[in-house]
């Protein structure tokens, strides 16, 4: 009972905190600058793979980005995505592709405002700094999909390697869709680690991020699956939006995965203020 009401007021304390600080704005801001960001990653991103010989990395980075969104969001994107990525470049270090690199650290920066609001930071470092250190997260980002394209590619490989010498490894290897969720599972957990200790300003302990990192994967979880019953269910973006109706799910989508991601830096900081005693503690 302790337990329950001290979460109680900690998460009390993160919502108030979460619109003191503006926290359905900057979902907004984070969720456009996302979208705005997608295309021109994804563009440097194959370019990139294109020149290094990964010809396959295009419909591979379309399932690790799009197999954790619901289906009715993702299908249609995924497709369109995929169409842009399939026409064939040679022009990598052009200033079309250094600005895709550009235009895609600007969703890194909409992440690194909202979490320094989240935590109650200054930031203090120089733009130059903060603008390379983005440009960094790019380029991790890109290899990461590069390691991830390859891991897929070598899965079913390696499975039917080891069910040639153990047969009764059968039941534990399931299809390659499976493992495109593990793995793009994994990236998502690696991402908001990597994002939540090094974008804000200050340092913090693993321990102090766990709270959030945890609400936001289960919170994520949840919100795509009762936003696609409310689509299948309720929802009927077509007959209101017609051609613009992927485009407009998408928005409301990420925005909502927006929130939540705030939210999870409010709960990180929210239990900082119950560690120093700033929230009034439980009475024993």
């Amino acid at each position: 009972m302790k337990f329950l009401s001290k979460a109680v007021r900690i998460g009390w304390n993160a919502i108030m905190h979460f619109n003191t600080d503006d926290g359905w704005a900057m979902a907004s801001h984070v969720a456009i600058s996302a979208l705005m960001a997608l295309f021109p990653f994804l563009i440097f991103a194959t370019t990139l793979a294109s020149f290094l010989g990964a010809s396959s990395f295009a419909d591979d980075a379309v399932h690790v980005v799009f197999d954790t969104w619901p289906e009715q969001i993702a299908a249609p994107i995924a497709s369109e995505v995929l169409n842009v990525l399939t026409v064939p470049r040679t022009d990598l270090l052009t200033f079309s592709v250094l600005a895709s690199a550009f235009f895609a650290s600007n969703g890194v920066e909409a992440l690194r405002t909202s979490l320094n609001r989240a935590y109650r930071v200054t930031e203090t470092r120089s733009m130059l700094f903060l603008r390379g250190q983005s440009l960094v997260f790019v380029l991790i980002a890109t290899f990461g999909l590069l390691a991830v394209s390859v891991l897929l590619l070598l899965a079913p490989l390696i499975a039917r390697f080891l069910l040639s010498r153990f047969e009764e490894l059968q039941p534990l290897m399931g299809a390659i869709n499976f493992w495109r969720y593990v793995i793009a599972g994994l990236v998502m957990v690696f991402g908001l680690l990597a994002i939540h200790v090094w974008l804000p300003n200050g340092k913090r302990r693993f321990v102090e991020l766990l709270p959030g990192i945890i609400f936001t994967l289960i919170a994520w979880l949840i919100g795509s699956i009762v936003f696609a019953a409310y689509l299948e269910g309720f929802a009927n973006y077509v007959s209101t939006y017609a051609g613009l109706a992927s485009i407009m799910v998408a928005i409301v989508f990420l925005y909502v995965m927006s929130a939540i991601f705030i939210l999870g830096g409010e709960i990180n900081a929210a239990c900082k203020r119950h560690r120093d005693r700033l929230i009034p503690r439980v009475p024993t």
